[in-house]
C-alpha cells in the first residue's frame, strides 16, 4: 500500500494506461515501451517523491526509481489493472510516428528478454560463486551430497537457460510464454544430447570449420545435434520465429478449436526447423561472436580493461550496457568464463568510493542523507541511487569514478582476471574465483584493483573537490547584492550573525517539537514557530541554496556562511507540494524580508499535519554557539536566533 500512491502518479505521469504498450523492471528502473513519449509529463515525474530521475534511452521511457522498483512495479500493475504476462496495449494508433533507431530496437529487445530474468540469474551465479570459494578453501568437499545439492540449485537456470529465454523471449515477441517454454524445453531433452554420442551416420562439411558428424535425420533430413544446454541467441531466434507461426495460426485457425490446435501445429513446425536450420546457424553465430571478442580483447586487454572500465557507468546512464549482457552470456555458455564481467566489477565499487568523498566533503545535509543508501546500494552492484542522486549532477566526481574504474579496469584485463559465473557488486568477488584453478593471480589481482578503485575513487574526489552546493564559497562567489540605504541585521563588530524570523508566530523550543531529529539538535541547533500566517520570508541576506521539490522545505545561505534550514510543519513532505507555493528557485539572491514560499496554513491544519515549523542553522559545528530568542512571540523580520562565530 506504500507505494499505490507513486504509482498512481507514475501511472498519470506516462500519459495513462492508454499510452502505455508495455512496461518491465530491472534493478532500479520502471522500462516503459509508450505510444507517444510526448503525452509523458516528464519534468513532473522528475519532481516526484520516491523518483530518482526519468530518461529516454534505448526505445524506451525509463523512470529511475531506486531499490524499491520491484515492489512500485507490482502497485503499478495493480493500480494500472495490468498483467505482467501481456502487453499492455497493441494498439498504436496513438503513435508518435518517430522512427526507432536500429540500436534502439536492439538494446529494447536484449532488455525485454534479459530483463526478468536478471536477479534470477544473480542468485544463482552467487550460489555457484561460493561454491567455488568454499572448494578452494577446503571448506566443502565436491564428492559430497552437500556440493551436489547446492551445485544443482546454482546451475539450475544456465543449465536449463532455453527454457527461461523461452519464456521472455516468447512474451517479448508477442507470442505464448508457455509455447516458448516448450520450444527451450526441446533443445535441452536429454534423450536428444545423449544421441550424439554414438557412431555418426556420416558427416557434413567435413574438413571445415563447420564439420558436423550426423546422428539422425528428420523425414530423411540431416539434423545436426548440438548442446544447447545455457545457449542464448538459438533460443531467442526461435521464439520470434514461433510467435510468427503462431499468429498465423491464430488467424486462420477457426476460435473453438484454436486453444489446442494453435500451439499443436506451432510445436510440429518450430521444433524441427529450430534443430534442422536455426539451432545450428545460431550456434555458429555464436561462437563466432565469442571468437571475435575474444580476439579483440587479444589484441590488448589492458586497453580493452581500460575502456569498459571507463565507460561502463556511462553506458549503465543510457542503458545501453544491456547490449553488452549477451555477449557476457556467450563467453559464459561457450568460454566458460567471461572477461568483461571482470573488467567492470570494480566500476561500481570505483563509484561507492566517489560517494564516500562526496559524504565526507559535502556540507549539504541533503547530499549527506543521499549518500548512506546509494553507498550500501553501491556495495551489491546497484549504482544508479549513486550515480543520479549524487556524483553524476556533481559531474566532476562522476568523472573521478570513471577514472578509478578505467584504472581497476586497465589492471584486470592486463592481469587476464575473468568471471565464472555472472554476479555483481561484492557477490561477484567468489565469481572469481576459478572452479578449476581456484583462488589464483587472476583473482588477487582483481582484488587488488578493485581496492584501488574505490582508494582513487575516493582519494580524487576528496582531494580534487567539487562544487559543493553548501559550500558558503558558493554564496560569495554569486553577483553582489545591491546597496539599500539602511541594510538588515549587518552582523556587529563582535562576530556576531542575527537571524531574522521568517514568519510570524509563536515561538516553540526544539526540545518541545514532535520530532526526534530536530528535537535531538542532530541536524544543528534553532527554534521553531507555530506560525499563524502562511507565509516565509527570508531571514537573511544570501541566496537561496535548495527549495525541495515540495516546497515544504528551504535551504538558503547568507553572505557570511551561516547556512539555514526552515522546515514548513511535520511530515508535509507527504502532502508533495500541495498547498505550497514557491516564489523563488536555486540560486535566487534574496534579502531579509523577500518573500519566499507561500502556504494555505488551513488546509493543511486540516489535512492533519502539524505546522510547527523548526529554523536550524544546519553549520552549527563551524561556530562558538547558536542562541535562539526568549520571545514567546514573533513577528516577520523580528531577531530570532545569534550565531557567535
Amino acid at each position: 500500500m506504500k507505494h499505490e500512491q507513486l504509482a498512481k502518479d507514475i501511472l498519470s505521469g506516462v500519459g495513462g494506461k492508454q499510452n502505455i504498450n508495455s512496461v518491465v523492471h530491472c534493478a532500479t528502473r520502471l522500462r516503459f515501451k509508450l505510444k507517444n513519449d510526448n503525452n509523458a509529463k516528464t519534468d513532473e515525474l522528475k519532481n516526484l517523491p520516491g523518483i530518482i530521475t526519468v530518461m529516454q534511452s534505448g526505445g524506451q521511457y525509463q523512470v529511475v526509481v531506486g531499490n524499491e522498483v520491484s515492489d512500485v512495479y507490482k502497485a503499478l500493475l495493480q493500480v494500472g489493472n495490468m498483467n505482467a504476462d501481456e502487453p499492455v496495449s497493441s494498439d498504436d494508433s496513438e503513435s508518435s510516428g518517430k522512427k526507432e533507431s536500429l540500436l534502439g530496437q536492439f538494446i529494447d529487445l536484449i532488455s525485454g528478454v534479459f530483463t526478468p530474468i536478471l536477479g534470477l540469474l544473480a542468485a544463482t551465479g552467487m550460489i555457484k560463486g561460493f561454491l567455488s570459494m568454499f572448494t578452494s578453501l577446503e571448506w566443502l568437499d565436491p564428492s559430497s551430497g552437500t556440493y551436489q545439492l547446492l551445485n544443482a540449485a546454482g546451475d539450475c537456470l544456465f543449465y536449463f537457460f532455453p527454457i527461461f529465454l523461452g519464456y521472455t523471449a516468447m512474451k517479448k515477441f508477442g507470442g505464448s510464454p508457455f509455447l516458448g517454454m516448450a520450444i527451450g524445453a526441446s533443445l535441452v531433452y536429454p534423450t536428444l544430447s545423449g544421441l550424439s554420442g554414438g557412431e555418426p551416420l556420416y558427416t557434413l562439411f567435413a574438413g571445415t570449420l563447420f564439420e558436423s558428424p550426423i546422428h539422425i535425420t528428420f523425414l530423411g533430413i540431416p539434423v545436426i545435434l548440438m548442446s544447447y544446454s545455457s545457449s542464448v541467441i538459438p533460443i531467442i531466434i526461435a521464439a520470434y520465429f514461433g510467435a510468427k507461426v503462431e499468429a498465423f495460426f491464430k488467424k486462420i485457425i477457426p476460435s473453438v478449436v484454436r486453444t489446442f490446435l494453435t500451439p499443436f501445429f506451432t510445436i510440429l513446425i518450430v521444433v524441427p526447423v529450430t534443430f534442422l536450420l536455426i539451432g545450428p546457424i545460431a550456434t555458429w553465430a555464436s561462437q563466432l561472436i565469442g571468437a571475435g571478442v575474444s580476439g579483440i580483447y587479444d589484441l590488448s586487454p589492458l586497453v580493452t580493461g581500460i575502456i569498459v572500465g571507463g565507460l561502463w557507468q556511462v553506458l549503465v546512464i543510457f542503458g545501453l550496457h544491456w547490449g553488452i549482457v549477451p555477449i557476457m552470456l556467450l563467453n559464459l555458455s561457450t568460454l566458460k568464463a567471461d572477461p568483461i564481467l571482470a573488467m567492470m566489477f570494480a566500476a561500481s565499487f570505483a563509484q561507492i568510493g566517489a560517494v564516500l568523498g562526496v559524504m565526507l566533503k559535502t556540507k549539504n545535509t541533503k547530499l549527506k542523507s543521499l549518500g548512506v543508501p546509494a553507498f550500501v546500494s553501491g556495495i551489491f552492484g546497484v549504482t544508479e541511487p549513486a550515480i543520479y542522486g549524487l556524483t553524476l549532477p556533481l559531474k566532476k566526481p562522476f568523472i573521478m569514478s570513471c577514472i578509478a574504474s578505467a584504472t581497476a579496469g586497465g589492471i584486470i584485463g592486463f592481469a587476464g582476471s575473468k568471471m565464472f559465473v555472472f554476479a555483481s557488486g561484492i557477490f561477484g568477488v567468489p565469481a572469481l574465483i576459478s572452479p578449476t584453478e581456484g583462488i589464483n593471480y587472476e583473482f588477487w589481482m582483481a582484488m587488488i584493483a578493485t581496492i584501488i578503485a574505490f582508494v582513487l575513487g575516493f582519494v580524487l574526489v576528496y582531494f580534487v573537490g567539487f562544487k559543493d552546493p553548501a559550500n558558503p564559497e558558493a554564496a560569495k562567489q554569486a553577483p553582489e547584492p545591491v546597496k539599500e540605504e539602511k541594510a538588515a541585521l549587518e552582523p556587529n563588530p563582535n562576530n556576531r550573525y542575527e537571524i531574522a524570523s521568517p514568519m510570524t508566530g509563536e515561538v516553540v523550543p526544539l526540545q518541545e517539537i514532535n520530532d526526534a531529529t530536530f528535537a535531538g539538535e542532530h541536524m544543528g541547533k534553532g527554534i521553531a514557530i507555530r506560525p499563524t500566517s502562511g507565509r516565509v520570508v527570508s531571514p537573511i541576506n544570501g541566496v537561496v541554496q535548495t527549495i525541495y521539490r515540495t516546497k515544504h522545505a528551504i535551504g538558503l545561505v547568507d553572505d557570511q556562511g551561516v547556512e539555514i534550514l526552515i522546515h514548513i510543519g511535520q511530515d508535509t513532505v507527504q502532502l508533495k507540494g500541495q498547498h505550497f507555493t514557491a516564489h523563488v528557485k536555486d540560486g535566487d539572491r534574496v534579502s531579509v524580508g523577500d518573500l519566499i514560499v507561500e502556504f494555505d496554513l488551513q488546509a493543511i491544519i486540516e489535512a492533519g499535519y502539524e505546522t510547527v515549523t523548526p529554523i536550524i542553522v544546519t553549520n552549527t559545528a563551524d561556530y562558538l554557539d547558536v542562541v535562539a530568542t526568549t520571545s514567546r512571540e514573533v513577528q516577520e523580520k523580528d531577531k530570532l536566533v545569534t550565531v557567535i562565530g
